[in-house]
């Protein structure tokens, strides 16, 4: 067996944001399993032959089950394709690539992790801030704001979260944003905490708006649309 599986991150969005190695392995690939955040003129690097599958999740859409997304990767590589697996960012941060790593290894297959520039540094740089300061913002944390069902995740490590010398951002955490800024105010992070939402990152649509964790809160709940998002919040520099 010949196949080969290569995770590629494809970066928040920007085709000129690829790794040049993502662009190698694009235009060889045989195959390409991509997430919705990663279709675009990002495709437009892979081979005009290869098969394009779209298996993105989203949420609040009908999406491919994951143990369908590994075994399609399973049998591309049993017919001795190249495949790349197109992750949107990098593919190691929420990306449930895991999962798809365990199917591999239970199969035989190797593969190959290639990085993408992950969406929150991407968000940064859009907003035109670091990540981190000095004196002020030492560290970074970086979670996630839904569990499996859909909910604020109830094993939270609040107190972290609600640390006024991180800088904190939360993937796919529009929704529960409002529930998670009133538990934060409660444990002593002061309501008018900057706030940043980046919506559509290094993409043509890109949205930042500059706030505070209340306001945000109150903005989410009224609605929250259906861009892709990241929320930063914390001593945020100014741009």
């Amino acid at each position: 067996m010949t196949g080969f599986v290569s995770f590629v991150g494809s970066g928040p969005g920007d085709p000129e944001l690829l790794t040049l190695k993502a662009v190698d392995r694009l235009k060889r690939a045989d195959a390409v399993l991509f997430d919705d955040l990663s279709s675009g003129p990002i495709l437009g690097y892979a081979h005009r032959d290869a098969d394009l599958v779209g298996v993105g999740k989203r949420a609040g859409r009908a999406s491919p089950k994951q143990h369908h997304v590994s075994r399609l990767l399973v049998d591309y590589a049993r017919i001795d394709q190249r495949v790349v697996r197109l992750k949107s960012g990098d593919g190691g941060l929420f990306g449930r690539l895991e999962e798809e790593l365990d199917a591999l290894r239970d199969a035989g297959i190797p593969y190959e992790i290639i990085p993408g520039v992950p969406s929150a540094n991407a968000a940064a740089a859009a907003a035109g801030i670091p990540l981190t300061r000095r004196m002020t913002a030492r560290r970074v944390q970086y979670f996630t704001g839904h569990d499996v069902t859909g909910n604020l995740p109830a094993d939270l490590n609040l107190d972290a979260l609600a640390d006024p010398a991180a800088c904190t951002v939360v993937f796919m955490g529009k929704r529960t944003f409002p529930q998670l800024a009133r538990a934060l105010i409660a444990r002593g992070l002061p309501p008018g905490t900057p706030a940043i939402l980046a919506e559509n990152v290094s993409t043509p649509d890109q949205q930042i708006t500059r706030t505070d964790i209340a306001a945000l809160a109150a903005k989410l709940e009224a609605g929250t649309g259906t861009n892709p998002a990241l929320i930063l919040y914390g001593p945020l520099a100014e741009p």
